[in-house]
Parts: structure tokens; C-alpha cells; sequence
């Protein structure tokens, strides 16, 4: 067996801050094993034990946790993890905590990053993965952490993508950032073309005729909503598209959010999946052609998890909700681990 093909089975890898596991299965699907883990709410933990039982979970806050003791117990010297990847929780960067136009907000998980950095620092792996909103990328912490990263010997590459460029069914644009202390990092090719919201549910059944049980968690809708909801035009309609009278009060003060009760297209891509993604009025999030808002399944494929992937319906839909509209998407993650998989495995056959 040559040394190339003997890493190629054993590229190992770390996800921080987990949540329900899109991270992580992004990463297997692009060929790693993941060891070890990082999650700190309990729900997420959960799910992330269903689907993932075979990693080393760690359920605990991130901060107290010391990275030399990751290593040990996965077997691995500084300087032998091939992976380290994760999302630091993203909402103290989000478009509408910086609409003023700030940098730098203030919030406690956004220091996040600095633990995300001292990861890297005692683990030295020889490639890292950092996924996150776009605001980031002006951040005075992050800028920071890539200077330093450039000192610790790591050539990186940052970029701001749309994840429906990467077969993911849904327009959302990330910041990822790649680094190697071994290659030269390259961002992945985008796919040839984009997966419309009609291919990905095709052949799901109705909810009320689902056996999927988070397929099939009802709704609870008053009369008036109902019936503003089944007026709104099939196949991209939108509230806007209504006559005045049907306008609800609350639309009427407001010229913002044009999305809140709009339909989705078939064949364009899904807008942002969100933690609202079960709610219209939390944005474009009715059925295409059902007089409906998308299920938390479909919200689920649209995120790009596979069908078989699951979810505890004991949870609550807002939490279910939380978890899908925070997760990483895995076609996303697997397309761009995959092109550091091939920055390593180049990396050992010179």
C-alpha cells in the first residue's frame, strides 16, 4: 500500500461547535473520520448523538474545555489531526445585528473565535475549515486570528459564497476560510448547476399522509391566516401580489421584510433556511403550491440533509427549527473539505 493511499483511509478530523451535525456530515461525506466533536445545548447534542453515535461528543462549553485533552483521547500528537473545522456561533455577526454598519458587534459568542484560534494553536492541524456568516470577514477579531494564523505557517484563502453554487437547494451566502500549513488551499469547483427546490422534494408525500413523523407535525393557524395564505399566488407569489384590502394591518406599517408570506418557486433554488423556516411570517416560507408552510423535513432537505437524516419530534418545532436554520449545509461543507482532502493527499504523495 502506498503511504498516499494509506492516509487516504485514515484522515481524521475535529468539528467545534457541532450543533446537529451538518458540519460533521459534510465532512464524511468529503471522505474524513470524524473523531471528535463540540457542542454545548442540549437538544443539539441529542440529535447529534442519533445520527452521529460513533464520534466522541463532547457536551460541554467550548471554552472549558482543553484542546491537548481532545487530542489525547483521539490518539493524535499536535501536528497529526488532518482536519479542524467549525462554525462559531454566528448571531452576534449577522446582516441585521450589523445594519449599522458596524464592524465589530458587541456579544459574548463572538469572542468565540479567539477559542477557535487557540484549537489550532495547541492542535496544529495541517489543514483547518472556518464557516460563517459574511459580516465576519471585517471583524477585527477575525482579521486578527488570520494574521496569526499566517505566523503560526498557515497560507489561507477567504471568501464570501452562495451555498446553492455547491448543490445545496437554497440561496445562502457564507464566508468560509480555508488554511493548510502543508498545500496551498484552493476553494472547490461549484457544481454545474443548481438544484432547484422541484428536484429536491420531489416524491415527498403530503404531510397529513406522511410516516415521517417531522414531515407530518401539523400547524396551528388562525382562520384569517389561513385564508390570506390560500389567496397568495401559486409558484412565487407573494403578499404584494394581493389587493390592499387582504393586507394585514402589520404589512400595511411596514415597506420592509417583502418576504414574509411569500411563496417559494419550483424551479429557482429556496431563499435562506432560517430558524423561522416554519413560519410565513418569518419570511419566504410557504409551499410552492400547498396552502402551507414548508414542514421542518422539507426544511430540513432544503438545508441539504439528507431525508434519512433525524430529528426527535419531542424536541418542539422551534427548537427543530433552531437546529435545521443553524446548521451547516453538508453538500456545502463536503464540497470544500473534499478540495482540502485533495490539497492532502497531493501533499503526501510528494
Amino acid at each position: 500500500m502506498t503511504r498516499a493511499k494509506r492516509i487516504e483511509q485514515t484522515l481524521r478530523a475535529v468539528d467545534l461547535f457541532s450543533g446537529c451535525g451538518g458540519l460533521s456530515l459534510g465532512l464524511q461525506e468529503a471522505g474524513f473520520a470524524v473523531v471528535a466533536a463540540v457542542e454545548i445545548e442540549r437538544k443539539a447534542q441529542e440529535t447529534y448523538r442519533i445520527n452521529h453515535p460513533d464520534v466522541r461528543l463532547y457536551a460541554q462549553d467550548i471554552r472549558g474545555l482543553d484542546p491537548a485533552e481532545v487530542l489525547k483521547a483521539a490518539g493524535l500528537m499536535p501536528g497529526e489531526l488532518d482536519l479542524l473545522a467549525g462554525c462559531p456561533p454566528c448571531q452576534g455577526f449577522s446582516r441585521l445585528r450589523t445594519k449599522n454598519k458596524q464592524t465589530s458587534v458587541r456579544d459574548d459568542r463572538n469572542g468565540l473565535v479567539v477559542d477557535f484560534l487557540r484549537f489550532i494553536e495547541v492542535m496544529e492541524p495541517k489543514t483547518v475549515m472556518l464557516e460563517n456568516v459574511p459580516a465576519l470577514a471585517k471583524d477585527a477579531r477575525f482579521l486578527k486570528m488570520r494574521r496569526q494564523l499566517h505566523a503560526l505557517g498557515y497560507k489561507t484563502v477567504v471568501h464570501v459564497l452562495d451555498a446553492a453554487d455547491y448543490a445545496v437547494p437554497q440561496r445562502r451566502k457564507r464566508l468560509i476560510m480555508l488554511a493548510s500549513n502543508v498545500h496551498t488551499p484552493e476553494l472547490a469547483d461549484k457544481a454545474r448547476k443548481r438544484i432547484t427546490i422541484r428536484e429536491a422534494l420531489k416524491g415527498l408525500s403530503k404531510p397529513n399522509q406522511a410516516r415521517d413523523k417531522l414531515h407530518g407535525l401539523g400547524e396551528n393557524r388562525s382562520k384569517e391566516v389561513r385564508e390570506l395564505i390560500a389567496l397568495i399566488p401559486k409558484n412565487g407569489g407573494s403578499r404584494g401580489d394581493l389587493p390592499e384590502f387582504y393586507q394585514l394591518d402589520c404589512h400595511r406599517r411596514s415597506d420592509g421584510f417583502s418576504d414574509v408570506y411569500g411563496r417559494m418557486a419550483w424551479d429557482h433554488v429556496s431563499p435562506t433556511i432560517t430558524s423561522g423556516c416554519h413560519n410565513p411570517s418569518k419570511g419566504r416560507f410557504l409551499h410552492p403550491s400547498q396552502n402551507r408552510a414548508i414542514t421542518l423535513r422539507e426544511a430540513a432537505i432544503l438545508q441539504g440533509f439528507p431525508r434519512r437524516y433525524r430529528f426527535d419530534v419531542n424536541h418542539g418545532k422551534e427548537a427543530i427549527a433552531l437546529m435545521i436554520g443553524n446548521a451547516l449545509p453538508p453538500p456545502f461543507i463536503a464540497a470544500h473539505a473534499g478540495a482540502l482532502r485533495k490539497g492532502l493527499l497531493e501533499a503526501s504523495a510528494t
